[in-house]
């Protein structure tokens, strides 16, 4: 995980909560603005002696009730507690109004994050600002919602992801298109833009055909943190397909993360690891329909 900062001892501004809301009503039409909600919950008794802790970037990997895992793009993992001084900060536009319930419920696994922390004599790490941008909380709302599971249920639904690739044998794979990432990144580079963008149109001109789009990662890293990765890159590719690429959403079927599984090259190589670090992109036609 990148540290960003490490620095000595601030006291946490706490009057400025107090005017959040009164600000809040005033910012709703600009679409800069800030929406900040605070945690309320029991405060660690070691508040007093805490001194600034390390800024953590990375994403939601876990929760368990006020305590969150924040796992870097080095795979490193931090645990942060939020409590009554937690600011949850987001850009207008995705809640309409500040309020601690929704904002609070924002906090999906697999959302990046930029975490300001307190840290307690015996190391332990308090969340002062936790900050997520619109475009990051779509994704992870997106994944969340594909996948129909909570992160609790992360599990069961990538058995259950799975398990709906035995139902392949009922298309016809008509083309698959792959599209490639660095280590530990789901960003699209030029190459897999214009790569997503020629598979759509190919597929335009076919009757009846849909697109299962499937992210694998290389072996380097946790189970967890992989199928995570895998996740976000297919969101990544398919939020391109449609937005930038005009494929439409009712021609998607869901989107579906593998993790490491299914490899196309040996893992224990560099080059075969840049192979497996990638989207697949198939085109499909129903077997009923094909030649229709």
């Amino acid at each position: 995980m990148r540290v960003i900062s490490n620095t000595p001892a601030i006291a946490l501004a706490l009057g400025a909560l107090a005017a959040a809301g009164t600000a809040s009503a005033q910012d709703q039409g600009n679409a800069d603005a800030e929406l900040t909600a605070t945690m309320y919950s029991d405060a660690p008794a070691e508040t007093a002696e805490m001194v600034e802790g390390p800024e953590l970037e990375g994403f939601i990997s876990a929760r368990d009730g006020n305590r969150l895992q924040i796992t870097g793009e080095d795979g490193a993992r931090n645990v942060v507690t939020l409590d009554q001084t937690t600011q949850i900060v987001s850009k207008s536009g995705i809640f309409g109004i500040s309020s601690k319930d929704r904002t609070d419920q924002a906090l999906l696994n697999g959302l990046p994050v930029d975490v300001r922390t307190m840290q307690s004599p015996s190391g332990d790490l308090v969340a002062s600002r936790i900050k997520f941008q619109k475009d990051d909380f779509e994704t992870a709302a997106m994944i969340r919602n594909g996948t129909e599971q909570g992160f609790a249920e992360q599990t069961a639904a990538t058995e259950a992801l799975r398990g709906r690739m035995g139902d392949i044998d009922k298309y016809n794979i008509k083309g698959t298109t792959n599209v490639n990432f660095a280590t530990g990144k789901w960003n699209l580079s030029s190459e897999a833009k214009a790569d997503l963008c020629a598979t759509a149109s190919a597929a335009e001109g076919m009757d009846n055909a849909l697109m299962l789009v499937v992210g694998y990662t290389d072996s380097t890293g946790s189970q967890e943190f992989n199928q995570m990765l895998s996740e976000k890159r297919a969101a990544g590719v398919v939020n391109y397909l449609q937005q930038a690429c005009g494929w439409k959403p009712y021609r998607m079927l869901t989107p579906t993360g593998m993790a490491e599984a299914d490899p196309l090259a040996d893992n224990t190589t560099e080059y075969g690891k840049a192979q497996n670090r990638r989207v697949a992109v198939n085109i499909l036609v129903s077997k009923g329909l094909d030649g229709l």
